[in-house]
């Protein structure tokens, strides 16, 4: 019997592109979005779920288990990014983005563990980001959400796993996507201290997203690890040097890791 998959937001970007990549492979996968009638012509369904409404949560479950009877695998792909000088971020918008990047993945996950305890099996994925791994300028709030839901996942597998339920990170580096056009920018103030090292950055970020990688290679990635008995605590996906820093700032003393990242920023 096929896996079935259950991916959120799995209309767009990375999402859509393992959804893409599941279903050639015979996986049972249903996507979501917030306005599943935009997606008709999507290569699998997409039923309607908001990570920040709980009760779209429940429902969408609900459906996926009434159409096959069983969910295996949840790949928690919805996210939103933030960026601007932290002074400036306005609160809501911060709140906004844990809403979305951190609480709204544990709702999930708190909705699919009873169908999992059921089965005796599961397999759930968090889509995080190497930007998770540390502090970036102008990236800050991004970076702790991102982070926060990698340290969530550490506690939380150790938590499930007397359930033959498994849990993992797989943190994307720069990938090819519309991420950059969704997310929250704090406007370039006139009157701003943050006005011209600010802009510089968020021109950077942007090009590093339109240089970035395919996201097929997420797809691969990620069909890799359902088909692997014990999947590890953490997965990186991306640029050698974006990976590499992660390594880098285990090794090397705090401040010269500072030193190279606002030398990158050019800061």
């Amino acid at each position: 019997m096929s896996k079935v998959v259950l991916i959120t937001g799995g209309s767009s970007g990375i999402g859509k592109s393992v959804g893409d990549y599941l279903t050639l492979q015979g996986f049972m996968v249903f996507g979501t979005s917030r306005s599943p009638e935009k997606h008709a012509s999507s290569n699998f369904p997409i039923v309607r779920l908001d990570v920040t409404k709980p009760e779209t949560i429940t429902e969408a479950i609900k459906t996926v288990i009434v159409k096959t009877g069983r969910l295996d695998v949840v790949i928690n792909n919805a996210g939103v990014g933030i960026t601007g000088p932290i002074e400036e971020i306005p609160e809501q918008e911060i709140k906004s983005n844990f809403e979305t990047n951190f609480f709204g993945p544990i709702n999930v996950i708190k909705a699919v563990l009873p169908q999992m305890r059921k089965q005796k099996s599961g397999l759930i994925i968090n889509v995080t980001s190497i930007a998770g791994y540390m502090g970036l300028p102008y990236r800050g709030i991004y970076s702790a959400s991102k982070g926060a839901l990698e340290l969530v996942t550490e506690a939380f597998r150790m938590e499930v796993k007397a359930f033959n339920i498994h849990m993992t990170n797989v943190a994307p580096g720069d990938f090819a996507t519309n991420i950059a056009s969704g997310r929250y920018h704090a406007p370039v103030l006139d009157g701003s201290p943050y006005k011209g090292p600010y802009g510089s950055t968020l021109k950077l970020m942007d090009s590093h997203v339109d240089a970035g990688k395919d996201p097929l290679e997420m797809a691969k990635a990620i069909h890799k690890i359902i088909n692997t008995a014990n999947p590890k605590v953490h997965y990186k996906v991306g640029e050698f040097m974006q990976k590499f820093s992660i390594v880098l700032k285990r090794i090397l003393p705090d401040k010269v890791y500072e030193k190279l990242l606002m030398n990158h920023y050019k800061l």
